[in-house]
This record gives structure tokens, sequence and C-alpha cells, in this order.
């Protein structure tokens, strides 16, 4: 069974950075693409961001310049650096791993999620 794992979320002031990571335990397989959506109280879920596994990489228009991703295609392992995080940012963040890099993206696996609270 396959189990994405985050860590990282916290509570940061308004302007600060946080880095989420993610380990996709349990493939012996690198994952064709990774990414993270949040997911913020009486929201629907939103993809933030993904990578294939050769590193094209796909940002939310609301994070473009501030938030990167990247990944470890050995450690099936993805992270997202969030930089001048701002309290909109605030949401449970899930890692999903799994699924064709596509515009109709789909992930197979899905993290417990990990909480980022940005405050004003």
């Amino acid at each position: 069974q396959v189990q994405p794992v985050e860590s990282g979320g916290g509570l940061v002031q308004a302007g600060g950075s946080l880095r989420l990571s993610c380990a996709a335990r349990g493939s012996i397989f690198s994952f064709d693409t990774m990414a993270w959506y949040r997911q913020a109280p009486g929201k629907q879920r939103e993809l933030v961001a993904a990578i294939s596994s050769g590193e094209s990489t796909y940002y939310a228009n609301s994070v473009k310049g501030r938030f990167t991703i990247s990944r470890d295609n050995a450690k099936n392992t993805v992270y997202l650096q969030m930089n001048s995080l701002k309290p909109e940012d605030t949401a449970i963040y899930y890692c999903a791993a799994g699924g064709a890099y596509s515009s109709d993206y789909e992930p197979d696996y899905w993290g417990q999620g990990t909480q980022v609270t940005v405050s004003s």
C-alpha cells in the first residue's frame, strides 16, 4: 500500500516561508507525477503545483512566483517551498502521487494532509 506522508506544515507570519516535504512510502517505482493540493475552510480542494518525472511543472496562478515544487525521484519525495506567504494561503496541504501528468491530472494516492496557517 502506497502512502504519501507529508511534513513541514505549521504556523508562520505573513511574508514568511515554509517548506513542505512528502515521501511516497511503499512503492518501489517512481511516480510519473507528484503534486500538492490544498483545501481552505469552506472551499474546494485545489491543485497548487505538480511536477512530472521529467520535471515539467504546473503552478496555480495564485502561487506563481512564490511557490516552488521540486522532487527527488530516487526517494519518491516531493517538496514545496513556499515563500512570501499570505493569509489566504492558509489551508490543509495534501500531497498526491501517481497518475499521468496532464491537464486532467487525477492522483492515484493521497496523503493525510498537513496544516499551514499564515497569520496576518
